[in-house]
């Protein structure tokens, strides 16, 4: 069962703030229950939607291959960090993030701090794909995302208590108060036993390990992103994602009260409902992803017929391929991608920059840039479609 813990927090005379921040209090911290051995609740309404989702998940993935729109994933997982990323509260473009991956050292912002998503969730995929869900698996991940944040202890649980909510100089008024620093490595190692269970579908373990996750709280920051890296990680261990990621955290975005109530609600022994309620999320974003693959599909068609269907194997041909992977190219790094000769590059570049594929987003003549304005546009109509949860009602 569920305990909490009384402990004193020792006030700081010299802190800034009124009195409220320089008095000493007792508040409680939350240990939840161990989840190694558990046996998780099933409810109809949870395994049907779990079943769903799984469903949902592989018609996505089958669609990859039938479509031969391999190069789209990345697509999908850069949607899934941002709207990871959104829900912590960083906002940019997606062309500014597009931006921070191609000159990553000139990155800034929040640009910045969602390529470090991108590439934690790409760690973390990486890691489902050996299947080494382990106690390092999950601090690798949390230093591939916080490396640039050296006061976040990339790569080490918090050594203090943490809190959500209230007052940034102490845990009074908290929303929550997770466990103390000295429980969690025990509690990581429960984790890690859970995920290493072959007797739990991978959408219940997913959501199951995401809210323990969420609820240990084991980071000094970071947690929230590296919780849905988790999903994903889980989701490729199972064979679920071969190639696209599922974008759910553009559902969990677009409800955040409802989200938030479900991690309270598992916190609280609701396991049941919250596996139905992530299950709902994860089947939306496969759903709808279906129809994404298929817009830039379409898209990707157009553009072959605006460039006169230039002959396969030419540059600008596989520029074509390659730009689903990376919407903004400069000159150089088009080059190497496609093993043309900068001239040749440079006359692919040209011919769909003629055809209105690419925009010239530099200024002068040197390692110009160029943008495909036309995929971030249906991206952004996508993933608006996707987070539209509940068929055009307004998210609460």
């Amino acid at each position: 069962m569920p305990t909490t813990v009384e402990r004193t927090w020792i006030g700081d005379l010299t802190a800034v703030g009124g009195r409220k921040d320089k008095r000493s209090f007792t508040y409680r911290a939350f240990i939840p229950e161990r989840i190694a051995d558990t046996d998780p609740e099933v409810t109809f309404e949870s395994a049907e939607s779990a079943l769903l989702a799984e469903i949902a998940i592989e018609k996505l993935n089958a669609h990859a291959g039938g479509a031969g729109l391999e190069a789209i994933g990345p697509l999908f997982l850069r949607s899934e960090a941002i709207a990871s990323s959104r829900i912590e509260g960083y906002r940019t473009t997606s062309l500014n993030v597009a931006r921070a991956l191609l000159d990553p050292a000139a990155a800034r912002g929040a640009a910045r701090t969602i390529a470090r998503n991108i590439a934690a969730m790409q760690n973390a995929i990486e890691v489902g794909e050996r299947g080494e869900l382990d106690v390092e698996s999950l601090l690798a991940i949390h230093r591939t995302l916080m490396q640039d944040q050296p006061e976040a202890t990339p790569g080490e649980f918090r050594a203090s208590q943490g809190w959500i909510g209230g007052r940034q100089t102490s845990p009074l008024g908290a929303d929550y108060i997770p466990p103390p620093e000295d429980e969690v490595p025990g509690l990581i190692d429960d984790l890690a036993d859970f995920m290493a269970r072959e007797d739990i579908p991978p959408i219940a373990m997913a959501a199951i390990a995401h809210a323990q996750l969420e609820t240990i709280h084991p980071f000094a920051d970071g947690n929230g992103r590296v919780g849905r890296c988790l999903i994903h990680a889980i989701f490729r261990r199972a064979g679920l994602t071969p190639f696209f990621v599922p974008p759910v955290s553009i559902v969990l975005a677009a409800r955040p009260r409802s989200y938030i109530e479900g991690l309270i609600g598992f916190r609280e022994g609701a396991i049941g409902p919250w596996v139905a309620s992530f299950a709902q999320a994860v089947n939306r974003a496969a759903t709808e992803g279906v129809a994404m693959a298929k817009d830039v599909g379409d898209l990707r068609n157009a553009w072959f017929e605006r460039s006169g269907w230039p002959r396969q194997g030419s540059s600008a041909a596989r520029l074509l391929a390659l730009i689903p992977t990376s919407p903004i190219l400069s000159a150089a790094t088009a080059s190497k991608a496609i093993e043309a000769s900068p001239q040749r590059t440079l006359d692919g570049l040209k011919r769909l920059e003629a055809a209105d594929v690419l925009g010239q987003i530099s200024r002068g003549t040197y390692d110009r840039q160029y943008a495909a304005h036309e995929l971030f546009e249906l991206v952004a109509r996508c993933e608006a479609r996707i987070a539209d949860v509940g068929g055009g009602q307004r998210p609460d």
